[in-house]
């Protein structure tokens, strides 16, 4: 019999199907780097201090099934947005901020802190990590970013109400200017826009978004303020740069929040949409390819059980429809959520659980997003998330 006769033809939704299932399997693996705060605990709601270790961790997908590689004892925090970890393009180095620590005269007290580490990735045998150099900034380090080339760092000090800016040169973190925000600011988390000339900082502490001009390596405050919702905090930019999205905290008193839509295409950026989530709206990200926004909601999930606000966390998926943003699916479940992360072909997405301390595997299938039940146990509460390689 001709060979030809032996092969049904393929058409091309098959093709896509078996493409598909390829993107599951074992041929592509995923590497995550995860941050563990373990002095972040809560007992029934009550904020406990815990005495473990803070780690850095490479967490592999593979098969549909996570596992620890490796991690790193060195300081992180899951205070402020869960956006402390910025990888550097070449993929070799990382930067994690720490917001708190350990008062080393009690134990049993938490401070504020002002660190943040340069992390060798390359490394081999027992040192695959390894912390390469430390700076002291402004007091509460969050969520900071990093410009294209990855020469340069915008680290907002949430409790020192300032920015600073960063330089790495090989091995070395030096900051090179510190620009004022306002005290009582409460600077959280800041993107910069893919071509580098902007950026957008979330302020909690006085309801606002500022604008950021860069130029080179000069950075001015535009004039213009965004006014997004209650005390915007996480925000996300999309990879072509069209669209920022920020979570709006609100009061922590059970009401229902926000997120809100970004038009960066037009002059000034305005929000063009905002919509409901629930509580707390803790992490937000966009996917790969950015069609969708996750968002991690506490969902008063960090509560004590009596609370009338109590209850189970939600992972929100939503898409962008004709500038509007466009609820898709979600998933309930977890604990004070945190982090989150997206594969590259955005078919999972990596979900921080800091309550009971893992990391639990969601599917994106279409528009769907689903429990696959996996988890992964880590030593401390997970802060924050970021894809590797």
């Amino acid at each position: 019999m001709k060979l030809k006769h032996l092969i049904a033809p393929i058409s091309f939704t098959s093709i896509l199907a078996l493409s598909a299932c390829a993107g599951i399997g074992g041929a592509n693996t995923s590497q995550f780097l995860s941050i563990q705060d373990g002095r972040a605990l809560l007992l029934d709601g009550v904020g406990r201090v815990g005495n473990v270790p803070d780690t850095l961790a490479i967490v592999e997908l593979k098969d549909g099934r996570l596992r620890l590689n490796d991690d790193l004892v060195m300081p992180t925090s899951l205070v402020g947005p869960p956006a402390s970890i910025a990888v550097l393009p070449d993929k070799k180095y990382a930067l994690v901020t720490a917001a708190t620590k350990l008062d080393p005269k009690d134990p049993n007290k938490v401070i504020s802190s002002d660190l943040i580490s340069l992390v060798s990735l390359e490394g081999s045998g027992k040192e695959v990590l390894k912390v390469v150099d430390s700076i002291s900034l402004g007091s509460g380090p969050s969520g900071l970013a990093l410009n294209r080339a990855g020469d340069l760092a915008l680290v907002p000090n949430r409790v020192s109400g300032s920015i600073s800016v960063v330089e790495i040169k090989g091995q070395k973190l030096t900051e090179i200017q510190k620009i004022a925000i306002g005290d009582k600011s409460g600077p959280s988390q800041i993107v910069i826009t893919p071509d580098g000339r902007r950026a957008l900082l979330t302020r909690d502490g006085d309801n606002q978004i500022s604008i950021l001009d860069i130029d080179g390596r000069k950075i001015t405050l535009n004039k213009k303020t965004i006014y997004a919702g209650l005390k915007p905090y996480g925000i996300a930019i999309s990879p072509g740069g069209k669209y920022a999205v920020v979570g709006n905290l609100g009061g922590g008193q059970g009401d229902a929040d926000t997120i809100s839509l970004i038009d960066m295409n037009i002059e000034p950026p305005r929000v063009i949409d905002t919509v409901t989530v629930g509580q707390t709206p803790e992490g937000i990200s966009f996917s790969a390819d950015g069609h969708f926004i996750g968002v991690t909601v506490v969902n008063g999930s960090n509560k004590p059980k009596s609370s009338p606000y109590y209850g189970d966390a939600s992972y929100k998926l939503f898409g962008i429809s004709n500038g509007k943003l466009e609820f898709l699916s979600e998933v309930k479940g977890g604990q004070w959520l945190q982090g989150q992360a997206f594969t590259p072909d955005d078919r999972y997405v990596l979900v921080q659980d800091a309550l009971n301390q893992e990391i639990r595997l969601y599917r994106i299938d279409g528009k769907q997003v689903s429990d696959t039940g996996e988890r992964l146990k880590m030593k401390a509460a997970p802060a924050a998330l970021r894809y590797w390689k």
